[in-house]
Formats: C-alpha cells, structure tokens, sequence
C-alpha cells in the first residue's frame, strides 16, 4: 500500500469511551467544566483591561495565564463532546485539522510552563528586590517576558510538529482522546528516530528549565522570608507561592503521566485521565487561585456581586 494513501485524508479517532447510559451525563460534565472555564477566564481578562488599579506588571503577566488555558480547553473539550455524541465508527478528523489541534495543544502545555516561570520572576522580583521592582517589571520588560514565553513555545513547538507532518502514514486511527505529536508520528511506518530525539530533547529541555527556575526562584523567595521579620509580608509571600506550587504540581504531575503512559500503549485506556486533567483542570483552578487570591480583583468581585444583589431586591 503506498504510504501517502491517507495524507490530507479523514482520519478516525478512537476518542473518549463511555457507555451508552453514562453519554449525556459525560457531555453535560464537560460541558459545565467548558462553560465554567470561559465564563470565569474571560471575566478576569475584562476585569483587568477594564479596572484601572489593575493595570500593574503583576496581573497584566496573569493575562497570559487565562488566555492559555482558554487555549488549552477549546482545543480539546468541544471536539470531545462532538465526539462523544457520535458513533465511535463515526468519529473523523481531517489530517490537517489534526495537525492544527496538535499544534495548538503543545503550545498550550508549553506556554503553561513558559507563563508560569515569568510568573514566579515577578514574584521573586516583588518579593526579594520590592525597591527596584518598578523599575525592572517596566512595560518594556512586560513586553519581553510575554513575548519571551509565547514565541519559544511557537517556535519549538512548530519544530516539533513540523517534524512529524513531514513523514508519510500509513494509519489512518488516531489512538488517543485529541491528536498531539505523539498520535502523528506513529500514523508513520516510516523511521522516526528524528522525532523521537527532538522531543525527548524538547521535553527534558523544557521541564528541566521549568522546573530548575520556579524551585530556585521560590528556594529565593523562602530565604528572604526566613530572614524577613515582617510577618504580614511573609504571610502573603507564603500564600501567593502556595497557590502558585499547587497549580504548578497538578499541571507537571498530570504532564508527566501522559509522556510515561505514552510509551506504554496497553495503558492507553490509562492516560485519558490526566489529558484531560491536564486541559480541565488548572484552567478551572487558575481563576480561582490567582483570581480572587488578588485582593484587587477580590474586591472588584466582590462589589460587583453586592451591587447586582441589591439591584435585584
């Protein structure tokens, strides 16, 4: 069979496997999730462009965090409620959409680490240099970072993927919930030593680097804490790195256990849980924990709901 017989072609994808009593329940919780995630993002994203006391380096930074994570969910979650919907014997995808989703959801998982150690340098910067903070965390230096963790994850990420749309296939099944880089090159019959070198390479890179800056950042932080006597100043440094660590622990935990159960493909059925973890779950949490821990946009919530609760009496 020649191998370009299914480029650019329809392909099948093996999706999410529920029974039949458990499909609209599962298309309603995905739903709810989906719904809830759009809402509170794009409420906070409004909520700093809106509010002028809200324009500071620290939450113009953490625009970037929920415009990521409404990246990351819609390229995973409408496609999977379609899908759940449908006939698994019926559940088609063009290549080149497969291709795109990939792409887009490697950026996602990419900025998801790139956004997070910009993060946690302005926290440092905040928190051990309080004095030179408005000069270093400038608009330029805004700027830099922002574009910094957007362009490295296009750029390695179009590599990545470049890399295995390259190869011909000869499979026409895509095994998992989404298409990713790992779904495309093993459409392949092809060698794809290449592939399989550059993302190990990528990966390693990336973790290595995203987890080395935020521990020696927070190793940072907690030293200026111990040696602080403000008690007030350690307390929000503790609370602000908390809340950071726990969404940063279930993004790398939920990362991690897709790459292991990838190269296990028994354990396919397995790693359907942390993918969508990985692309429900922090984009759920993140509003919430970096949102209303802000006390400014709190406050703003806050006003908000009382104002609305006293119109409506």
């Amino acid at each position: 069979m020649d191998n370009l017989t299914f480029r650019y072609s329809i392909l099948l994808m093996e999706g999410l496997q529920v029974t039949h009593l458990s499909t609209h329940l599962a298309f309603m919780l995905f739903l709810l999730a989906y719904i809830f995630i759009i809402v509170s993002n794009i409420g906070i994203l409004i909520q700093i462009s809106v509010e002028k006391r809200l324009h500071q380096p620290m939450h113009i930074l953490f625009c970037n965090l929920p415009l990521n994570d409404l990246l990351g969910t819609t390229v995973l979650l409408p496609r999977l409620m379609s899908h759940i919907l449908t006939d698994p014997s019926e559940r088609y995808i063009t290549y080149v959409e497969c291709a795109m989703q990939a792409f887009l959801g490697h950026v996602y998982g990419t900025a998801s680490h790139t956004i997070l150690m910009i993060m946690a340098f302005d926290r440092y910067v905040a928190i051990c240099n309080p004095l030179r903070y408005p000069t270093i965390m400038s608009n330029n230096m805004m700027v830099k970072l922002s574009a910094g963790a957007w362009g490295a994850a296009v750029v390695l990420v179009g590599i990545l993927i470049g890399l295995s749309v390259r190869l011909s296939h000869c499979r026409s099944v895509i095994q998992n919930l989404f298409c990713d880089n790992a779904s495309l090159f093993k459409l392949s019959c092809e060698n794809t030593m290449i592939n399989n070198v550059y993302g190990l390479t990528f990966t390693v890179v990336l973790l290595t680097s995203s987890l080395g800056s935020v521990v020696f950042t927070y190793l940072r932080i907690v030293m200026v804490c111990f040696k602080s006597k403000n008690k007030a100043t350690n307390s929000k440094a503790i609370k602000t790195c908390s809340a950071h660590l726990a969404v940063y622990i279930i993004m790398m935990v939920s990362g991690f256990t897709i790459i292991f159960l990838h190269r296990f493909p028994a354990s396919s059925e397995s790693r359907h849980l942390p993918s969508i973890m990985f692309h429900v779950i922090p984009p759920s949490l993140n509003p919430i924990i970096y949102g209303l821990q802000a006390k400014e946009i709190r406050q703003r919530l806050f006003k908000l709901f009382y104002k609305s609760k006293v119109n409506s009496m």
